[in-house]
């Protein structure tokens, strides 16, 4: 079974379930994700920077299991950065997170780092704010953090957690149980690899070089056949 087509099954079992947001009769929450901060030093910073854009792209993917939210789409935030000809290189300031926010129409704005030790292990952090106060509401003081960390080849282990530890924190609504195991158990089969040659592809894609993004792709899906993601983005290009 396809890694993407496990996940499609997964929504359709999340959709099953009744949101918070639905029985309610209110829209659901929106969420939007920024490109992660690459804190890697050395010559890992160069080598590492595709994944500022793969681990935003990955964490969309697992939030948007959630079915009680709207999770903006990785090439909305792209085609918006462009046209406001903003730059997510550097520390994301606050402000400018709400502005992206803003402009997004979401509700709740995730911005987030990454860094890498030689020992091979990697560690994520996270902050959600609150686009209509422009407030932190995750992490809180006092309450867990906003960090994961471990080894580099569990990357999409890693995802998963932050994005469970982003979906708690930011009190969105709940994910149902049997999704979440599934989800975890998915995010335990895809090799880091394909998700380096995917990140470096996304990297690629953006910035115009569409024949060198086809060839990542490919090669991404050579590591991980069942990696949709990957084959959805191929679809994309011409």
């Amino acid at each position: 079974m396809k890694f993407g087509t496990s996940f499609a099954a997964l929504a359709a079992l999340a959709l099953a379930v009744p949101s918070l947001a639905t029985a309610q009769g209110g829209g659901k929450p929106t969420v939007a994700v920024l490109y992660f901060n690459n804190s890697a030093i050395g010559t890992a910073n160069a080598e590492l920077a595709p994944l500022s854009k793969g681990i935003a792209d990955m964490l969309i993917g697992e939030l948007a299991m959630n079915p009680g939210i709207r999770v903006v789409e990785r090439d909305q935030v792209q085609k918006m950065l462009e046209e406001q000809k903003l730059s997510t290189e550097g520390k994301v300031e606050g402000a400018t997170a709400v502005k992206v926010g803003k402009l997004l129409g979401a509700h709740h704005m995730v911005t987030g780092g990454f860094i890498t030790d030689r020992s091979g292990k990697m560690r994520f952090t996270a902050r959600v704010f609150n686009v209509e106060t422009g407030a932190i509401e995750f992490p809180m003081a006092g309450g867990p953090t906003g960090v994961v960390e471990g080894k580099i080849e569990n990357f999409m282990e890693l995802v998963n957690q932050l994005a469970t530890k982003i979906n708690t924190g930011a009190k969105l609504p709940d994910i149902p149980a049997r999704v979440g195991e599934a989800r975890k158990d998915a995010a335990k089969k895809v090799p880091y690899e394909a998700i380096a040659l995917y990140s470096k592809g996304l990297a690629a894609k953006d910035a115009g070089n569409k024949a060198e993004a086809v060839t990542l792709f490919r090669k991404s899906l050579d590591k991980f056949p069942q990696f949709d993601r990957a084959e959805a983005e191929l679809k994309k290009l011409p």
